[in-house]
């Protein structure tokens, strides 16, 4: 039974059999040629790094990246956080992985009930054509337990819909201070720019990537979801259907972020920049949260590249933990 959480470890703490997610390792060798390995362990409340000297050879053939192990060994202080230092790795098969995926804070009936909301609030045929692809009953739980990410922002179960949610106040907002922007097409839009990321990843441990995702892409995915939808509702218009698709594959902005085409209408760039601004804010507070201890500085996060300064707020507060060169992975 887990009885010991990431957040709560700190220097001096022993560890007996302790069950963690073993996020990633990195095999390494000391100058005189001995290995061992630097690893990541995580769960439910965040991750903290380790080291495993004079590492058995057998430890990464049974033990690997994304399974669930038993730690035993110590808890020290390095650059002035936690980190486990293992004397012992083992499988485990735990019953549930309650305790090790991320799961979103927010309740995901409550988010479903949010979304049904700002989707009625939308003018025909938006309403029509988002509520056929997001409530459809066997999509919209999917959606609802879908991970934004693997890594940067959002990195958990419900952490798709909870993005897509906190996207909305900011487009009433572009509304509000621009008159000529289409507010129905921008929160539609919202809603659905990041829809294909439901085939995109495996609601499992690290939330693997799937062959959808290597093959198709989830912008690709997303853009056909919406054309296929919009077809099937009768005189739904072409020209809107081609501005929301525009949106959904133009939502990255650049080519090596994986838009086949930039922005080219005033709700597609506002969808990139809201799309930015509200996964760059939660992938600091992630990554922020997702660190044992009080230190003032995070170490370097994987999305900005550098260090981060802890608020004062997020010293006390911990928040229920998540390709560097993409907006949203």
């Amino acid at each position: 039974m887990k009885t010991v959480y990431a957040d709560q470890l700190r220097a001096g703490m022993e560890l007996f059999d302790q069950p963690f997610l073993l996020l990633d390792v990195s095999e390494r060798k000391t100058r005189d040629g001995r290995p061992y390995i630097l690893f990541s362990l995580g769960d439910k409340t965040g991750k903290v790094g380790g080291v495993f000297w004079n590492v058995p050879s057998d430890v990464l053939q049974e033990c690997p990246t994304g399974s669930v192990v038993l730690v035993t060994g110590d808890v020290r202080l390095y650059n002035k956080r936690p980190q486990v230092v293992a004397l012992d790795l083992q499988s485990f098969e735990p019953d549930s992985m309650a305790c090790y995926v991320p799961s979103s804070q927010r309740d995901r009936d409550e988010m479903i009930d949010e979304l049904r909301q700002v989707i009625d609030e939308l003018r025909e045929p938006l309403r029509q054509l988002v509520m056929d692809i997001l409530l459809d009953p066997l999509f919209v739980r999917r959606y609802a337990e879908a991970p934004a990410a693997r890594l940067m922002h959002h990195a958990c179960v419900g952490g798709l819909l909870e993005h897509s949610l906190a996207m909305v106040p900011f487009c009433r907002l572009a509304s509000e201070r621009y008159s000529a922007v289409d507010r129905d097409l921008l929160i539609a839009g919202a809603l659905l720019h990041d829809v294909g990321k439901v085939s995109a990843y495996r609601t499992e441990a690290t939330f693997p990537v799937t062959d959808d995702s290597r093959l198709v892409g989830h912008l690709t995915r997303g853009a056909i979801q919406v054309e296929t939808a919009a077809r099937k509702i009768p005189g739904f218009p072409d020209g809107l259907c081609r501005e929301l698709v525009h949106m959904v594959v133009s939502s990255h902005r650049v080519p090596e972020w994986g838009s086949p085409v930039p922005p080219r209408t005033l709700e597609a760039v506002l969808l990139h920049q809201i799309d930015m601004l509200e996964s760059r804010a939660q992938g600091y507070l992630d990554h922020v949260s997702s660190e044992p201890g009080d230190a003032p500085w995070t170490s370097p996060s994987a999305m900005f590249g550098y260090e981060l300064k802890r608020t004062e707020q997020g010293r006390s507060k911990t928040r229920t933990a998540p390709d560097p060169t993409s907006p949203d992975s």
